[in-house]
């Protein structure tokens, strides 16, 4: 019997295991994203309503993927010491609980078939076949991450341009380097459980190799908001800076062999993320770098 079959529903379950269900801090990273992606579909502000609603309804189905993935995942989480706390291997929280939450929050989110496409990505194909199925679940899985930029874009122009496919490229390219660092730092963990992270599958060398050959193509594809002039200086010179040191740690990880530094370069992975994609917000608003961009 699984620790999560074992422990009995607890009554004193609180707001805050619904609230973790939701995996708060990633889904606050993907309506950065996202809310961003919506700022930048347009020269001037774009319209409240779709600012608001639209990336209302990407939080909630982010929520809802993520909820769906606690229910999903939850005999794996019982055997990982990273995650047997969580509320359905601790028995805080029923499946059947957490599975009517996610369900409740997706139906409250279908304010788009692109949406609902993603949050479908994420919670089944990802989940439940791509994680267990191939070493390559971070990349081919990664396309649901990327996506909330997209989403937030064609909330305004009801189209996906160019511009668009970009931002979902920088996250699409930011995916493995991100993960492969808090695989190789939970190794032990994935192979107990028996999910096919490259660490586990490959090795540790052979990942530190793909984080950093992953970080090269990123500080490229994170190159071309200003080659196309879709951004400009200070877009630029965040960009440097940051891919600068995201660089320096892969180099780290893979010639160092200090045990923190997988961890180190997983958190700095996340600021990594949001201070890009505020240099973008900023630079958009900002006309003194209009002049500078390339035509």
């Amino acid at each position: 019997m699984s620790r999560t079959d074992a422990h009995p529903v607890r009554l004193q379950a609180t707001w805050r295991d619904y609230f973790e269900l939701t995996k708060p801090r990633v889904v606050a990273l993907i309506v950065l994203t996202a809310v961003i992606g919506t700022l930048l579909s347009t020269p001037g502000l774009p319209p409240l309503d779709a600012l608001v609603f639209g990336n209302l309804g990407i939080a909630l189905a982010a929520a809802s993927a993520a909820a769906i993935n606690h229910v999903l995942d939850r005999r794996i989480d019982a055997r990982m010491a990273r995650t047997r706390n969580r509320p359905l291997p601790s028995g805080h929280l029923g499946h059947m609980q957490a599975l009517g939450f996610a369900l409740a929050l997706a139906v409250a989110s279908l304010t788009a078939v692109l949406t609902f496409l993603s949050l479908i990505l994420y919670a089944v194909v990802y989940t439940v076949w791509l994680k267990r199925a191939t070493p390559q679940n971070i990349v081919i899985g990664g396309a649901a991450g990327a996506a909330p930029p997209v989403l937030g874009w064609v909330a305004v122009t009801d189209h996906v341009s160019a511009q668009a496919l970009l931002l979902f490229l920088i996250i699409f390219a930011w995916t493995p380097p991100h993960f492969w660092a808090l695989a190789i730092a939970r190794r032990h963990d994935y192979a107990r459980a028996d999910i096919p992270m490259l660490p586990v599958t490959h090795g540790v060398e052979f990942t530190r190799l793909h984080v950093l050959l992953y970080t090269v193509i990123l500080c490229v594809v994170t190159m071309l908001p200003f080659m196309i002039g879709m951004s400009g200086l200070i877009y630029l010179a965040a960009a440097l800076a940051l891919n600068g040191r995201f660089l320096w740690q892969a180099i780290a990880l893979k010639f160092g062999r200090r045990d923190d530094l997988p961890m180190r370069m997983f958190r700095f992975s996340i600021s990594y993320l949001m201070w890009l994609f505020l240099a973008l917000l900023l630079d958009h608003y900002l006309p003194t770098t209009q002049g500078w961009r390339l035509h």
